[in-house]
């Protein structure tokens, strides 16, 4: 069980804003949009890859109290560990980005052969 288990999945507490647009056993994607001044309710993602369609300005906040803000510019892409968050789009822009969660962790249980 890990962290993120414990918080609620993010299309569950904001619908109205993320959509699943693919999902397999290995990953899934999700379409994020969002206004200036819309907030989210606390959620949770798995380590995932961020791709921003559009520039944008927003505050986390995490469940210890912390906040960060970061301003994102259009074409942006993001490695994000897993993490349990509140998003605030704090610009005067939309927030549209699309979000490439992964299902499992790949550790090296099988050794993988290098082609030749």
């Amino acid at each position: 069980m890990t962290l993120t288990s414990f918080a609620k999945d993010a299309v569950e507490t904001d619908g109205d804003k993320y959509s699943v647009v693919l999902e397999n056993e290995r990953v899934r994607v999700l379409r994020y949009h969002d206004k200036p001044g819309d907030r989210t309710s606390q959620h949770a993602h798995p380590d995932y890859v961020l791709y921003a369609e559009s520039a944008f300005k927003r505050r986390l906040t995490f469940p210890d109290g912390r906040k960060l803000e970061v301003d994102v510019k259009a074409g942006s892409v993001a490695w994000m560990k897993g993490h349990i968050h509140i998003g605030e789009n704090i610009g005067d822009t939309n927030t549209d980005v699309i979000i490439v969660e992964l299902k499992e962790n790949r550790t090296s249980d099988k050794t993988e052969k290098n082609p030749e």
